[in-house]
């Protein structure tokens, strides 16, 4: 399976930062920023930022299911685990779910912990259908980079909180001939309602939930139906990683 990662850091500890759908691992760029430059108690290990299967440049698959996706970032992420270290996982959105998948041990990573941050958990039977309807459509083809990158940004819920040219932008368009489209596969939109209490209750690590306060797309009491100390990370957004990169710093310090 080809998984693109990019990495940083030193040591045995391992961070594995896991993005939401339609995104890249980009979005966590101001994140390893303030890891690098913030407080003591910031992430002190290395960390792999992963591109989903079928997000940025990592390659497409039959089957975006979440087990599906945990099995992929898993293969991937094991050659990199050192023994001795410990292994977080920090999740957002789809990516949260994918973490929720891999603290049931099931997929061959065992973590120390988990983080995962806007996870939307209600689910109506039009939304469901139309992400079904949106996996069976063919890529939207762009004549111009600029126009691919604007809508990247738009339908990954990024356009207010950073530009085409920013590293957060990096990796969300790619070239079709003489076109450009979104880099996620369209099929990757069939991951399905994902079993949120069922992996809850089979992790077998600590799981901690939080969303921002203005994320239109999960409410704290849906997010505390799962985690009852789940956390509001302040006035930001969806994309609160990128917006707040210092709430998720010191959100995770808190339990160092």
């Amino acid at each position: 399976m080809d998984i693109y990662m990019e990495q940083g850091g030193e040591g045995p500890d391992l961070l594995l930062m896991l993005h939401g759908m339609g995104a890249t691992g980009a979005v966590w760029s101001p994140l390893c920023a303030e890891m690098r430059t913030g407080a003591s108690a910031a992430w002190q290990g290395r960390w792999l930022a992963p591109d989903l299967p079928g997000h940025g440049r990592s390659a497409a698959q039959d089957s975006y299911a979440i087990g599906q996706h945990a099995a992929s970032v898993a293969r991937a992420v094991l050659p990199h685990i050192q023994p001795g270290g410990r292994l977080v996982v920090l999740g957002h959105s789809l990516g949260g779910v994918v973490a929720l998948a891999l603290a049931t041990g099931w997929f061959g990573l065992m973590p120390q912990r988990v983080f995962a941050a806007g996870i939307k958990i209600a689910w109506s039977d039009e939304e469901l259908r139309r992400m079904d309807a949106l996996a069976l459509q063919p890529a939207k083809l762009f004549a111009t980079q600029a126009e691919a990158q604007e809508r990247y940004l738009k339908v990954s819920g990024l356009a207010a909180v950073a530009g085409a040219a920013s590293p957060v932008a990096a990796r969300g368009v790619a070239r079709e001939g003489e076109s450009w489209r979104l880099a996620m596969d369209p099929r990757a939109n069939a991951v399905g309602k994902p079993p949120l209490s069922e992996l809850m209750s089979l992790a077998r690590c600590p799981v901690h939930l939080a969303r921002g306060g203005n994320d239109a797309m999960v409410t704290l009491a849906q997010t505390r139906s799962l985690d009852p100390d789940a956390l509001d990370l302040g006035a930001h957004g969806h994309n609160v990683m990128v917006e707040a990169p210092d709430k998720i710093r010191d959100w995770m310090a808190s339990f160092a």
